[in-house]
């Protein structure tokens, strides 16, 4: 059940390569209070975290580079493929993320309390974190802008990043529970348009 203080909490989430990184840019451009789940996730590793050493414990010493720093590129290499693997270490890191964020929300709520908060997760809905938010945005793209977008970015064949898209939740059934759809592939101005007019939006309803 959807529950609030204050602001508007508001999810946004999207595909791999679709855009949603620039949405959430041009969102924090119209005023959005930002909270970033990729952000935490890092924090929530950092050396000599419970999150590290867990991950240390479950993935072998192997995962940590000499600083002590979880090595981001290996251990995703190891869990990529792997489903459960992949399980695992999302059980190790969620929790950790999402106190942070409720921490986050309460801090920004006392600050601002008609404030629209965005929390910018890839896993939002996947997670089941999208129903904990008033509003959901879904930033779309085509297949194959998002092959030529991860080639290009990640330096990847065509088969690894099919791949990658493949091993993701389809944005059709992200689409089935968004309550708004951004095009990711529109030209940046025309993007930054479309955003402003959804946060005059939301900001209505965090009024």
């Amino acid at each position: 059940m959807c529950y609030r203080l204050a602001m508007l909490r508001v999810g946004l989430t999207g595909g791999i390569a679709t855009g949603k990184s620039t949405v959430s840019r041009l969102f924090v451009e119209c005023g959005a209070r930002l909270i970033d789940a990729d952000v935490l996730a890092r924090e929530a590793v950092a050396p000599g975290t419970p999150a590290c050493r867990e991950i240390a414990e479950a993935f072998g010493r192997g995962m940590l580079r000499a600083d002590g720093s979880v090595d981001r590129e290996r251990l995703g290499a190891a869990v990529f493929a792997d489903p459960s693997k992949r399980a695992r270490l999302e059980a190790i890191i969620h929790p950790h993320v999402f106190a942070e964020e409720e921490r986050l929300f309460r801090t920004i709520a006392t600050e601002d309390p008609h404030a629209v908060v965005l929390f910018d997760a890839a896993l939002l809905i996947e997670t089941g974190a999208h129903k904990q938010k008033d509003r959901v945005i879904v930033v779309t793209a085509d297949e194959p802008t998002q092959l030529q977008r991860l080639m290009d970015r990640n330096k990847l064949t065509e088969e690894d990043a099919r791949r990658r898209i493949r091993s993701q939740m389809p944005l059709a059934e992200k689409v089935a529970v968004a309550d708004h759809v951004v095009d990711g592939t529109l030209p940046l101005e025309q993007l930054r348009k479309e955003v402003r007019i959804l946060y005059e939006k939301l900001t209505r309803l965090a009024s």
